[in-house]
């Protein structure tokens, strides 16, 4: 069995990338697989979570495999004072796998490294978000038919947003150009723009959603996380900052798509739904197929 864990993007190559989406696809053509028969695999989530933790359970069936574990973590040994490490200690002995999600960034790193089985990290704070990013490349390779070269628009909260650092970091394989779209207090970290310029990755900063629309192949909008805030005035302050609506449309490129890790709030309005644009369900449906391709791949059985 493989020990490979999925804790950041950088995990995996760009092969590895471009080997699980060629899976997913395969997922995609033939959604039941009973090739995990007999194995148990861990739905650990300390923090809510609906596409996540719904999807990756569908894949782990769906892959024939069986699923324990818990939504959440006030009906564990953890409200009674037990340790993270303890827990994965625990879980490890009676699973093949665990998939977690956790509120503290560098959670699920620090699990993999006490587990004695893979670990797939489900989100850990603002961190990192890896199989979204996944499925994001498998829903912008389907929509462009090549994820070289692109001009992505990241919307929002870009501070706090996990996926859009995940997202960044995987892109970077394919020569791509961002544009960072924010209120100055939920700019990208310097950190992830730091890790663009060392590798000459070409980007732009605007406060203005409009300033940009027309410019990109990718709009990648996200919603401003009230549970990253510690100040509730700040969050009171750029909740409501950008609101995309079916009129903003009208001169974007044709090939545009839309794509947002949802929950949505009031970023987008809902007219944006009946659009060509509009990407986003779509985009939560790949989920199911990249899990069962993540999962396959790392239990070494695709």
């Amino acid at each position: 069995m493989s020990r490979k864990s999925l804790i950041s993007i950088r995990d995996f190559s760009k092969e590895e990338i471009l080997h699980v989406l060629e899976t997913a696809k395969e997922f995609e053509q033939n959604k039941v697989q009973n090739f995990l028969e007999g194995k148990v695999i861990a739905s650990l989530f300390f923090e809510p979570s609906t596409r996540t933790r719904l999807s990756f359970e569908t894949a782990i069936n769906r892959l024939g495999a069986k699923v324990i574990g818990f939504s959440d973590a006030t009906n564990t040994s953890q409200s009674k004072g037990e340790t993270l490490k303890d827990t994965i200690k625990m879980v490890s002995n009676y699973v093949d796998m665990i998939v977690m999600r956790h509120p503290l960034e560098g959670s699920s790193r620090y699990a993999s490294e006490v587990a004695s089985v893979p670990v797939v990290n489900a989100g850990d704070g603002a961190n990192q978000h890896p199989s979204q990013t996944l499925l994001d490349l498998y829903s912008i390779l389907q929509t462009q038919g090549t994820l070289e070269g692109l001009t992505i628009n990241m919307v929002g909260d870009l501070k706090y947003g996990r996926t859009t650092h995940s997202l960044l970091q995987a892109m970077s394989h394919f020569n791509p150009k961002f544009i960072f779209t924010a209120p100055d207090e939920l700019k990208m970290p310097k950190e992830y723009k730091d890790f663009l310029d060392s590798r000459g990755i070409e980007y732009i900063e605007t406060t203005s959603l409009n300033e940009h629309l027309n410019d990109c192949d990718i709009l990648y909008m996200t919603r401003v996380q009230q549970e990253r805030f510690t100040d509730l005035m700040e969050y009171e302050r750029v909740k409501d900052v950008y609101t995309l609506n079916a009129g903003m449309l009208s001169d974007v490129r044709k090939n545009m798509k839309i794509l947002h890790p949802l929950p949505r709030v009031t970023e987008i309005s809902q007219d944006v739904d009946d659009t060509p644009y509009a990407y986003y369900f779509k985009q939560a449906e790949n989920g199911l197929y990249v899990r069962m391709a993540i999962i396959s791949y790392l239990l070494g059985y695709r």
